[in-house]
């Protein structure tokens, strides 16, 4: 008997559009400072700035370089405690 395919919301798509939520965004970014690896957090802060409006944005509200944002939010990204705060 064939299988009935089902289609189904990619895991992207539904945590972008959780993390537009202030509750769910700040619960998100709890669970991922758990992780006792750093580089989690930054891609989950990356992860909540794409939800909320874009790299773009966050860097005009943090007053930060757009470049050096996505540099600090990457896998290898190590940001000082000032550019830290500033998307905080």
């Amino acid at each position: 008997m064939p299988r009935k395919l089902v289609s189904t919301e990619s895991y992207h798509e539904s945590l972008m559009e959780s993390l537009k939520d202030p509750d769910e965004a700040a619960q998100y970014l709890n669970a991922c400072l758990e992780d006792d690896d750093g580089r989690v957090f930054l891609l989950a802060l990356r992860d909540v700035a794409e939800a909320r409006g874009g790299i773009r944005d966050l860097s005009r509200h943090a007053h930060l370089n757009r470049e050096s944002l996505y540099r600090m939010l990457s896998k290898s990204g190590n940001p000082s405690l000032d550019s830290l705060s500033a998307v905080l």
